[in-house]
């Protein structure tokens, strides 16, 4: 017969807690300091080298006098010569007093060098406080430490472009979003507050929320999109603008169709490089901006050339000429109407602002000039490249 023992719970009796002890850096020696003690050992080394040279070539001169010849003037001190011993402890006396000098002189001279790496030092510790658009500017001379100012520059503008896209994209989402989910949310509880709703007017809402939505996935794609484009271009690949701008056409020549409209292309090859994807989405959006903006039995027109420019030229309503560049501003349009009567939202707000997002991305030159009879022309122009050779158009 087996006994059970009542378990019994062990409760450690509690350790006093021991207080870890901070880290101790090593004691830091400035690189002032560091190059100073290497220059004045060079001074020094070349001093007492110099040194002993002479005194070399003086006991030299005095070995090799013959015996029973006068020894020379310089050696035994008889005349106006400096005798070898009082060479030597002059000597001695001279390399006690190089020490000071040497260690004066190595401090001017790495406190010289090391100026523009204070102020790359001090002006980085600005700049990552949060003032992103100041820069370093250290222009002459060019050396290595001008070389790492310039590659900083170029690093804090890309970060100031990061984050000046994403306070953009999280301003428009916010500002541009908010109305569709309260219209959404306001037909909803309409609908359910209906004590007559049947099924066809339940059925009406829950479509109407469903063109809602599939309306804020557009906008919520374009915001990417555009957020995408101001932050520049991560690739560069060989591309024909000619080819992306005849696949664009392909894919909407039956919406022309629909809004009888004469879709034109004269397409000649445009060799560029680039980011194809953002290359695709500029001329996508500009030929988007022209069929929609437009009036029936209009006309848009597709043009490429050797130049590496495409340009699309439209019918439409009169714009007038102070307020084109107003229109590649994101959710800046003519008229009022949000769902696409808006000319230059592109069905979203941001059509044309992400034409000029690509553009700038890849240092590319955008006019546009309002036509007289109606409408507008839009020109990108981007660096000439052949095909197979992205580096040449960059």
């Amino acid at each position: 017969m087996t006994s059970h023992r009542p378990s019994q719970l062990t409760m450690a009796s509690p350790r006093p807690r021991q207080r870890t002890a901070p880290l101790r850096r090593p004691a830091r020696r400035s690189l002032q300091t560091r190059l100073a003690l290497a220059y004045a050992a060079g001074i020094y080394t070349a001093g007492v080298l110099v040194l002993v040279f002479v005194a070399v070539a003086l006991a030299s001169v005095d070995a090799s006098t013959p015996i029973g010849a006068s020894p020379s003037p310089a050696t035994t001190g008889d005349g106006p010569g400096i005798a070898l011993p009082r060479l030597l402890v002059g000597s001695g006396v001279a390399l006690v007093l190089l020490i000071p000098v040497a260690l004066a002189l190595g401090w001017l001279v790495a406190g010289r060098f090391l100026r523009p790496l204070r102020a790359i030092t001090s002006t980085a510790e600005i700049i990552s406080a949060g003032t992103l658009h100041r820069r370093l500017d250290l222009g002459e001379p060019t050396d290595e430490l001008s070389e790492l100012g310039h590659t900083l520059d170029d690093l804090f503008a890309r970060l100031q472009t990061a984050f000046d896209a994403q306070r953009h994209f999280v301003a428009n989402a916010s500002h541009e979003l908010r109305t569709p989910l309260a219209g959404v949310r306001t037909l909803l509880e309409v609908a359910l507050a209906d004590p007559d709703a049947d099924t066809g007017t339940l059925r009406a809402a829950c479509q109407e929320a469903l063109a809602v939505g599939a309306y804020q996935e557009r906008l919520v794609e374009a915001l990417l999109t555009l957020a995408t484009s101001e932050r520049g271009v991560t690739r560069w690949d060989a591309l024909d603008l000619a080819d992306i701008a005849g696949e664009v056409l392909a894919s909407r020549r039956d919406q022309a169709v629909r809004k009888g409209l004469d879709l034109a292309e004269h397409l000649a090859p445009a060799p560029t490089s680039g980011d194809p994807r953002l290359v695709e989405s500029l001329v996508a959006n500009l030929i988007d901006n022209a069929i929609r903006h437009n009036h029936p039995d209009g006309h848009v027109t597709v043009t490429t050339d050797a130049q590496a420019a495409i340009t699309v030229a439209n019918s439409g309503p009169v714009i007038p000429g102070d307020q084109v560049q107003r229109l590649f501003q994101p959710f800046q349009k003519l008229t009022a109407d949000r769902h696409g009567g808006g000319y230059g939202d592109g069905g979203h707000g941001v059509g044309l602002a992400i034409v000029q997002a690509v553009a700038q991305a890849h240092d590319a030159d955008l006019t546009a000039r309002a036509r007289p009879e109606g409408g507008l022309s839009i020109t990108v122009r981007f660096a000439p490249g052949s095909p197979g050779s992205p580096e040449e158009g960059r």
